[in-house]
């Protein structure tokens, strides 16, 4: 059964989460994909204000597609994890306490998790359409000139993940920690 939690909780309850804990998320989530990643990481080495507030932040591995009338956004599935691994470590240093995508992360995450005490959380592929369902608010914040892989702001309700990786170290794609 999935727990329900405010993006606030889930960031107060990350060290008594487990890979495997099914929750639905409601609060802010932000985008952004390998090109938005790469411009965060370039801003912070040259000590440039960024876009948004990367402390508390849960980043999701998304570039929505247009919404049609009526809607907040368009399909919103997520995209392949470790394509992000190596700007990564340094959001996570920076205050983001959570990332959500597909896929299996490297060992250098794992660490990256333990150090910074974050959590990185799986979101079911092919299913854009209905995870769209659960913004209710979007709206561009930074590189609209990237098109889909602009930084959106959404404002979800009842968003399905489960913890793939929690600040333990442990792995729903690997053997627990201490386990062979």
């Amino acid at each position: 059964m999935s727990r329900s939690l405010a993006i606030s909780e889930l960031i107060q309850q990350i060290p008594a989460l487990r890979a495997g804990d099914d929750l639905l998320l409601s609060g802010t989530l932000f985008t952004a994909r390998d090109a938005a990643h790469e411009r965060l990481a370039r801003l912070l080495t040259d000590k440039q204000p960024l876009p948004f507030e990367l402390a508390n932040a849960v980043i999701y591995y998304c570039g929505p597609a247009p919404a049609r009338p009526g809607d907040a956004v368009g399909p919103c599935g997520p995209t392949t994890s470790a394509r992000m691994d190596p700007y990564t470590p340094l959001l996570l240093s920076q205050g983001v306490r959570a990332t959500i995508g597909k896929g299996k992360r490297s060992a250098q995450i794992a660490e990256a998790c333990r150090t910074y005490q974050a959590l990185y959380c799986v979101a079911t592929g092919g299913v854009a359409a209905l995870l769209s369902r659960k913004v209710k608010r979007a709206e561009i914040v930074a590189f609209a000139d990237l098109g889909p892989e602009a930084i959106w702001r959404l404002e979800v309700v009842d968003f399905p993940v489960t913890v793939a990786l929690d600040s333990s170290g442990n792995d729903i794609f690997r053997a627990p920690v201490g386990e062979p």
